[in-house]
């Protein structure tokens, strides 16, 4: 079998099978030095050619790639946004094989919560190797100080990957914090797809999904969530922007309550609960029509509320 050929790039060297009828091509692994300062090339892949060729990847070259093969997959040095089940759901449903691929390659991880981290790489492979990797919290008891020290693994050549509770993370979830030092510092960031619970509740309401704007939590005190509601729908109405919020699970029902008594009869809410999964709630009505709706039991169940006119 013909040798390989080591072809270097900036920053990159990949591997490609030699062609047979360019077996003749004289050794220049002096080349790679000179491209390359700082990583001389190893006793094993002397007696390589260099080359520009665009041909497919076959494997790379560790000491000075910024990308790597783990398997089939090749994978690029960066911090990867790894999205997690909005509940219990079957991985395959929610989250494509290439994410798989991907999470397998990655021993660094920057998670909201450690336990249900390590809960989530064993439904994604049971044969994930937990003890070999290393976990670093960003959850609301972590100290934000250390946020930029949990990306040396990233700027040591080593991938690492964002997990939150559920959902995206970054989005209405921790880790933007992290992904905006490693954008201060350059570092590739790479967000991999799956569900967001928002853009979900905004594609089945069939509220205008052109403006929407997500606030999160509304005030505890009832004359201020009153207050801020008011607000939210004379928002909606005058800008035709749908507006979305949450509560904690427990207090859905009041939630539910306070709406009915608040808001104008003919504005539109929708309630997107349990979605993906097997409990999935996702209808809109106007206020006066909600009035005459029995609402199933959605105290156990994550919701997004939303409202326009």
């Amino acid at each position: 079998m013909p040798p390989d050929i080591l072809i270097a790039q900036p920053r990159r060297c990949f591997y490609y099978p030699m062609d047979p009828k360019r077996s003749s091509l004289q050794v220049e692994g002096n080349r790679h030095q000179q491209r390359h300062k700082g990583h001389p090339l190893p006793q094993e892949h002397r007696g390589y050619q260099h080359t520009d060729s665009t041909k497919p990847v076959q494997r790379l070259h560790p000491e000075c790639s910024t990308t790597f093969r783990h398997k089939d997959t090749i994978m690029e040095i960066a911090l990867y946004l790894i999205p997690v089940t909005l509940g219990p759901t079957e991985i395959g449903q929610v989250l494509p094989a290439y994410n798989h691929d991907i999470i397998m390659g990655i021993r660094h991880f920057i998670v909201e919560n450690i336990r249900s981290a390590r809960r989530f790489l064993r439904q994604v492979d049971r044969e994930f190797p937990i003890d070999d990797s290393q976990f670093y919290e960003m959850g609301k008891h972590a100290d934000e100080r250390l946020f930029s020290q949990y990306l040396q693994a990233l700027r040591d050549g080593k991938p690492m990957g964002v997990i939150s509770e559920a959902g995206c993370p970054a989005v209405a979830d921790p880790g933007a914090d992290i992904v905006a030092i490693a954008q201060r510092q350059n570092l590739r960031v790479i967000p991999l797809v799956g569900p967001s619970s928002m853009i979900m509740a905004v594609m089945g309401s069939g509220l205008n999904g052109q403006s929407f704007a997500f606030n999160g939590y509304l005030p505890v005190d009832p004359q201020d969530r009153a207050k801020k509601l008011k607000a939210l729908e004379t928002r909606a109405w005058n800008e035709h922007q749908t507006q979305l919020f949450i509560e904690t699970p427990y207090r859905n029902l009041k939630m539910f309550q306070t709406l009915l008594s608040t808001l104008r009869p003919q504005t539109r809410m929708c309630i997107a609960a349990g979605i993906t999964t097997t409990e999935e709630y996702i209808h809109t009505h106007t206020i006066v029509e909600w009035k005459k709706i029995q609402l199933p039991d959605l105290s156990k169940v994550p919701a997004i509320f939303l409202i326009n006119k």
